[in-house]
C-alpha cells in the first residue's frame, strides 16, 4: 500500500447485513407516491432557485432520500439549504465551509474519505443532512440548539430563526403547519 494510504476498516457483518436489508427492501407504494407528491409540490417553489428543471427535479428526489434516510423533514433541508447556500452546489463561504449545505472540510475528516468533493450536490447533501441529524440528538430534539449548532452559533436564535422563517414562508407543505409537521416527521 503507497505511503499515505490506510485500508478502510472492515464494515462489521451487523452493519453488513443492516444495509444489505435496507438496499432490498422495497419502498411501499404509500411511501413512492407520497414522495412523488412531496417533490411535484416543492417543484415550483425551488424554480426561483433553480432554473434548469431536471437537475431541480432530481435535487428535490435528492433531497427527501437523504432527509428521510436522516430522520429528518425534507422540507427543513430545504429551508437549510436556502439559508446557508441559496441552492448553490458552488458556493464557499469565507470560513471555508463547502456547498448547498456549507459543509466545513474538517468533516470529511470525520465522516467521509479523503477523495469526497464536497461541491458534489449529493455528497454534500450526504454529509448536511447527517450533521444535522447528528446535533438534534445531541440535543435531544431540540430544533434552535442544533440549528445553531450546525451553523456554529449556539447560545445565539438569530440562525434558527433565518431558518424557521424560510421554512414557514417557503417550504411548508401545502395545507401544512411548519412546527407540527417537523415533529410529526421525529
Amino acid at each position: 500500500m503507497p505511503a499515505g494510504v490506510r485500508a478502510l476498516p472492515e464494515t462489521p457483518a451487523s452493519l453488513r447485513t443492516t444495509l444489505a436489508g435496507v438496499r432490498q427492501a422495497p419502498r411501499a407504494p404509500a411511501e413512492v407516491w407520497a414522495a412523488r407528491q412531496w417533490v411535484r409540490d416543492m417543484t415550483p417553489r425551488l424554480a426561483r432557485y433553480v432554473a434548469d428543471d431536471a437537475y431541480r427535479q432530481a435535487l428535490l428526489a435528492r433531497v427527501h432520500q437523504e432527509a428521510r434516510l436522516a430522520g429528518l423533514a425534507p422540507e427543513l433541508v430545504l429551508a437549510v439549504i436556502q439559508v446557508e447556500s441559496a441552492f448553490r452546489a458552488d458556493a464557499v463561504s469565507s470560513a471555508g465551509a463547502t456547498g448547498l449545505m456549507q459543509i466545513m472540510p474538517f468533516w470529511i475528516r470525520e465522516l467521509g474519505l479523503p477523495a469526497d468533493d464536497l461541491k458534489d450536490p449529493w455528497r454534500n447533501l450526504r454529509y448536511g443532512c447527517t450533521i444535522l441529524a447528528h446535533y438534534l440528538a445531541v440535543e435531544r430534539g431540540d430544533l434552535t440548539r442544533a440549528l445553531a449548532r450546525y451553523n456554529g452559533s449556539l447560545g445565539k436564535t438569530w440562525y434558527p430563526e433565518r431558518v424557521m422563517r424560510a421554512l414557514a414562508t417557503r417550504w411548508t407543505p401545502t395545507g401544512g403547519d411548519a412546527v407540527e409537521h417537523l415533529t410529526a416527521e421525529r
